[in-house]
């Protein structure tokens, strides 16, 4: 048994939507008591730290419904069935900002909100950026706004609460410890 296994008894599936499936599992917790979990199943998705030859952070803008408020965050997208979490992020990077890389390379998984949720995220830094004459469209329910900031810069947005999601958060600092 694993440290503080909960065994799942019983699921029950709740939603099964486009991105998230909800579900509440009946858990027979370590000391041998039964509770519920509320659980959202997530295909996991990727992220991407792209910066320019001139040392800056290429970021979007876009409006969050859930926050109900735009926020500025590093291109990110989920992963479709199958693929592979690099080919994720060239295409979201090139989707969302206009910008292919030459040079990807991944720096981690890691985890988004443990407590309910089994999303993860595969975080690349693109360098060698180059602008896509052709670039693919944005999913027709998405809308960004391109920005090219300096670390200072957004630090700072992170400050004032424009960088407000956890993985730019991350992003930017591990950027500022390069």
């Amino acid at each position: 048994m694993k440290k503080f296994e909960e065994k799942t008894i019983k699921t029950t599936a709740i939603y099964d939507g486009k991105i998230v499936k909800l579900q509440i599992d009946d858990v027979t917790l370590p000391n041998g008591q039964v509770a519920k979990r509320e659980i959202i199943k997530h295909p996991g998705a990727v992220a991407v730290i792209a910066v320019t030859a001139e040392g800056k952070l290429v970021l979007v803008e876009q409006y969050r419904k859930a926050l109900e408020r735009s926020i500025i965050e590093i291109p990110a997208g989920k992963l479709e069935p199958g693929e592979e979490p690099i080919v994720t992020a060239r295409r979201e990077l090139e989707e969302e900002t206009g910008y292919g890389a030459q040079n990807f390379t991944f720096l981690q998984t890691f985890v988004t909100s443990p407590g309910f949720a089994n999303e993860v995220i595969h975080l690349f830094i693109a360098k060698d950026l180059y602008k896509i004459d052709n670039k693919a469209d944005l999913d027709e329910d998405e809308f960004v706004e391109l920005l090219e900031v300096s670390l200072e810069e957004a630090q700072q947005m992170i400050v004032d609460e424009r960088i407000y999601d956890a993985k730019t958060a991350f992003a930017v600092l591990w950027l500022a410890t390069q």
